[in-house]
C-alpha cells in the first residue's frame, strides 16, 4: 500500500479487507493496557477450567467423541451474534464513545484455504490462538514451538499477503 494514501481512502481500503476497521484512534497512557492483561488472565483461567487447552478435549472433538468444545465454540458463536444484533439494533458504542461499524464481507476461497489449514495446525498441535498463553501458563512449555510458529506463520502471511489472491 503505498504511504501517500489520505486517512479516509485508507479506511475505504481496509473496509473492503479482513484488518481491523474499527480500530481505536485515541492515544492512551501505556497503564491503560493493563485492563487487557487482567482479562485475558481471567480469560486464561476460565479457558483452564472449562478444559478448553486440554490437548486431549481438543483431540475428542477433531475424532467426533465428545460434544464439549462443540458446546463451547456453539455457545461463543450464539453470544456473538446476540452481542453483534444488539450493537447494531440500539447504535451501541464503544466506552469512548466510538461508532461501532460492521463491513460485508465478501467471501472468497482464500477463507477455505487458511480455515483448512488453521484446523489442520489446530488438530496436530491441540492448540489454536486464544488457549496458547493458557497452555503455557499451565507449565505445558512445548507450546512455545507452536506460539513461535503462530508468529512465524502470521509473519509471512503478512509479508506476501499483497501477493496472495484473495
Amino acid at each position: 500500500m503505498s504511504q501517500n494514501i489520505n486517512p479516509q481512502e485508507d479506511l475505504d481500503l481496509r473496509s473492503l479487507d479482513t484488518m481491523c476497521v474499527n480500530e481505536s484512534r485515541l492515544q492512551h497512557q501505556w497503564y491503560h493496557n493493563l485492563k487487557y492483561l487482567v482479562v485475558g488472565i481471567l480469560f486464561g483461567f476460565v479457558f483452564i477450567k472449562a478444559e478448553v487447552i486440554s490437548w486431549f478435549r481438543i483431540q475428542e472433538m477433531f475424532r467426533l467423541q465428545s460434544f464439549h468444545m462443540y458446546g463451547i465454540i456453539g455457545s461463543a458463536i450464539l453470544v456473538a451474534m446476540i452481542s453483534i444484533f444488539f450493537i447494531k439494533k440500539f447504535k451501541i458504542k464503544t466506552i469512548y464513545g466510538e461508532v461501532i461499524i460492521f463491513h460485508k464481507k465478501e467471501f472468497n476461497k482464500g477463507q477455505i484455504y487458511g480455515g483448512l489449514i488453521f484446523g489442520f495446525g489446530w488438530a496436530i498441535t491441540g492448540a489454536c490462538p486464544g488457549p496458547l498463553f493458557a497452555q503455557i501458563g499451565t507449565g505445558a512449555t512445548v507450546i512455545v514451538v507452536t506460539l513461535l510458529s503462530a508468529i512465524a506463520g502470521t509473519w509471512v502471511y503478512g509479508y506476501f499477503r499483497e501477493k496472495l489472491p484473495h
